[in-house]
C-alpha cells in the first residue's frame, strides 16, 4: 500500500506518505514559550504513527500579536522549550519542520499594511525569518516550512491584491515574490542541512488575487531556486463540510498539474478522509506525499487506524 510505504525528502526520511499538515494550538506563553500540554499534543501526534510532523504557526516576531497563544522561536531563550519538543518527537522515529510565519508586520504595537512598510522594514522581516531558521537548527529540526499561505503576511505580500508597493518589492510576479526567493537563499546559507518547503496558495479565492497560472509559476521558480518540497494549499485554512469519497482532496487539481511539471516532491492538504482516495491519488499521480490535520486532531492514531478501514 503506497500510503504506507517508507519515503525519503532531503534531511527526512518518514515511515509513510502522511504528513501532520501545521494545526492551530493557541497554547503558547506571550513570549512563544510551549507548556507540558503542548509536549503532550506532539507526544500522541508522534506516537500515532504520522510520517512526519510540521508544528503549528511558529511566529518569527516577538512582536506580532496577530494571535493569542501562538509558538515562537524569536529569540534564543526559547531553544531549549523547542529542543525539548524535538527531542519527543524524534523518540517515536518522526521527523519534525518548524513552520516559521508571520502574522503581521507591527510598528510601536500597531499593525502596519504590507504597502506602508518601508524597504528596511521589509529586510528586517527577511532576516527575522532566517533567523528563527538557524534557532529551529539548533533547537535540532529536521527542516523548517515558510508559511506563505492563508493570507498571513508572506501570502499578503505576494499577492496582487495587496501588494501595491512601488520599491524592488511590489509591483511583477517577480518583485513580489522577492521576498521569497531572499528568505530561501538566507536559510540555506545559514542552515544548509534543513529540510526546507514552502506553504503557498494554488489560489486566493480573493478577487485580484493569487491565481493557478501564476501560482504555477512561482512554484517552478522556487524549485529553481532550490526548495525542498512544496505544500500545495489555497486561502482560508480548511473547508466544512468533508465528505470520505464525495469532495476530499479540494486542492488537488492544482497539486496533480504541479507534481507533473516538477520533480521536487509536491505535498497536496485539502480534507484527506479515506483510504481509497488518498491511495488512488498517491498511485496515479506524481504527488509525493499527503498532508492533513483535522483526521488527527480526531484521531492522533489515524495513520494506524487507516489500513483496517475498508475505505
Amino acid at each position: 500500500m503506497k500510503i504506507f510505504e517508507a519515503a525519503e525528502m532531503k534531511n527526512l526520511k518518514l515511515k509513510n506518505r502522511l504528513i501532520r499538515s501545521a494545526t492551530w494550538e493557541g497554547l503558547a506563553a506571550i513570549d512563544g514559550g510551549i507548556n507540558e500540554k503542548t509536549f503532550d499534543i506532539y507526544r500522541e501526534l508522534a506516537k500515532g504513527g504520522v510520517g512526519a510532523i510540521i508544528t503549528g504557526f511558529t511566529s518569527v516576531a516577538k512582536d506580532d500579536y496577530y494571535f493569542g497563544g501562538m509558538m515562537r522561536l524569536s529569540e534564543d531563550k526559547l531553544i531549549s522549550q523547542y529542543k525539548k519538543l524535538v527531542e519527543i518527537v524524534h523518540a517515536e522515529n518522526c521527523p519534525i519542520i518548524a513552520q516559521l510565519a508571520l502574522g503581521a508586520y507591527y510598528r510601536d504595537f500597531e499593525e502596519v499594511d504590507e504597502n506602508e512598510m518601508t524597504t528596511a522594514e521589509v529586510k528586517e522581516v527577511i532576516q527575522k525569518f532566517i533567523d528563527e531558521a538557524k534557532r529551529a537548527e539548533l533547537a535540532g529540526f529536521d527542516g523548517v516550512q515558510i508559511h506563505a499561505a492563508h493570507f498571513f503576511f508572506l501570502s499578503r505580500f505576494i499577492s496582487p491584491a495587496v501588494n501595491q508597493r512601488s520599491d524592488e518589492y511590489g509591483g511583477s510576479t517577480e518583485n513580489r515574490t522577492k521576498i521569497l526567493f531572499e528568505i530561501l537563499r538566507g536559510i540555506k546559507n545559514i542552515a544548509p542541512a534543513l529540510h526546507i518547503t514552502i506553504k503557498i496558495n494554488c489560489n486566493d479565492f480573493t478577487r485580484g488575487g493569487l491565481e493557478e497560472e501564476e501560482s504555477l509559476i512561482i512554484c517552478k521558480k522556487l524549485v529553481a531556486a532550490g526548495i525542498d518540497s512544496i505544500e500545495v494549499s489555497g486561502n482560508g485554512t480548511s473547508v466544512a463540510g468533508i465528505r470520505a469519497g464525495v469532495n476530499e482532496g479540494y486542492f488537488a487539481p492544482f497539486a496533480i498539474q504541479l507534481a507533473e511539471e516538477i520533480s521536487t516532491p509536491v505535498i497536496c492538504v485539502g480534507g484527506w478522509r479515506s483510504k481509497i482516495i488518498m491511495e488512488k491519488i498517491l498511485t496515479d499521480t506524481n504527488i509525493k506525499f499527503l498532508s492533513l490535520s483535522r483526521p488527527l486532531l480526531r484521531e492522533p492514531d489515524f495513520p494506524q487506524i487507516v489500513p483496517a478501514r475498508r475505505k
